[in-house]
């Protein structure tokens, strides 16, 4: 069946709820992520039955699409291609895909395996209220819930502690992680915490763990970005940088990795949005790991990009659920993707 034949006839929200499998706590910069909580998914329906549903990139007008022609919103091959619709991408490539009874991924051209590398994004601060054996437990328990590489928070010494005793405790929950799991991959993150003598004090203490990457340590700024590719590359060349999450300039962040600058591009698998992401990755001159934190649903997201675009050798991973829907499953470090069409989830 071709998309020419279905038309809007209605669109609606619905509430889900998701869990984290323990209270997030503190960043570098902001407080406590809460265990869970409630967010708006909309759901499009057609003429001929068919439904897609997901989140939106923003608030947008539902009664502008309802009497419209599916294949005048949505390409296949492209992603939205009217900018009305466009707060919908996610739900619309949820029904075309449906509608064509294919996985998103097979739909974005399955340029990768649906088997896709995940870390867990959930190791925080949690050591400032429950001592460094939080994090041994969270470890733990992310362990068990299947991943196999986990993103550590650092930067400790921008808000919450004093700058030499945050710095010293950043060096001990990292080489604390790489200790516990030898062959994991350990990425950090200092949320633009950080200057670059306080990172490079940093990197030098962890020089041994061989961290797969570090993303956003400071704003965007080309100098600061090339001290940095000098300074791993003389210690640590096989340590990637990794930008372009917060409030990002895409175009800058597209030049600083075509200048070599940074090695992963982050932009939001919401933020961005998936059409985007179709858009951009061919002008990326580097990999992309597109952010995922905040909603398990976003990390299924993210995968079904990594396997359908390619270019994505890792994603990160929100542990926790949500609720109802068969989210996603891991399997030793991955996720695995269902063939079912769509993005392959129920909505209860």
């Amino acid at each position: 069946m071709t998309l020419g034949s279905h038309v809007i006839s209605s669109v609606t929200t619905t509430e889900l709820h998701y869990e984290y499998l323990r209270t997030i706590g503190r960043n570098s910069f902001l407080g406590s992520h809460g265990s869970g909580g409630t967010f708006t998914v909309y759901v499009v329906e057609t003429n001929r039955g068919a439904t897609g549903w997901g989140l939106p990139l923003y608030d947008g007008n539902p009664a502008a699409l309802v009497g419209r022609k599916l294949a005048e919103l949505i390409d296949p091959e492209q992603g939205v291609i009217d900018p009305v619709a466009e707060f919908l991408d996610y739900p619309l490539h949820d029904l075309a895909a449906r509608i064509l009874d294919v996985p998103v991924y097979a739909m974005l051209g399955a340029a990768a395996e649906p088997r896709v590398r995940c870390y867990s994004g959930g190791i925080y601060f949690d050591d400032l209220d429950g001592g460094i054996d939080a994090i041994r437990a969270n470890l733990a328990q992310d362990h068990a819930f299947g991943f196999r590489d986990f993103k550590l928070k650092i930067g400790r010494g921008h808000r919450w502690m004093p700058p030499a005793d945050g710095l010293r405790r950043d060096i001990e929950v990292t080489r604390l992680a790489r200790e516990l799991y030898p062959e994991a991959a350990i990425l950090v993150d200092g949320n633009d915490g950080f200057t670059v003598n306080g990172l490079f004090e940093y990197l030098d203490a962890v020089a041994d763990c061989e961290l797969y990457w570090i993303e956003e340590p400071f704003p965007e700024r080309r100098p600061d970005l090339q001290a940095l590719r000098e300074r791993l590359q003389a210690a640590a060349p096989g340590t990637k940088v990794a930008d372009g999450e917060y409030d990002p300039n895409v175009e800058h962040v597209l030049a600083l990795a075509r200048d070599g600058l940074v090695d992963v591009a982050l932009m939001d698998v919401v933020g961005h949005g998936l059409t985007a992401w179709r858009h951009t990755m061919p002008r990326l001159r580097a990999e992309a790991s597109p952010h995922a934190w905040g909603l398990p649903l976003k990390t299924l997201y993210a995968a079904h990009l990594a396997a359908g675009l390619g270019n994505v050798p890792i994603v990160e991973g929100v542990p926790g659920r949500t609720l109802g829907t068969g989210d996603y499953t891991l399997d030793d470090g991955h996720v695995i993707l269902s063939d079912r069409p769509g993005f392959g989830l129920t909505l209860p």
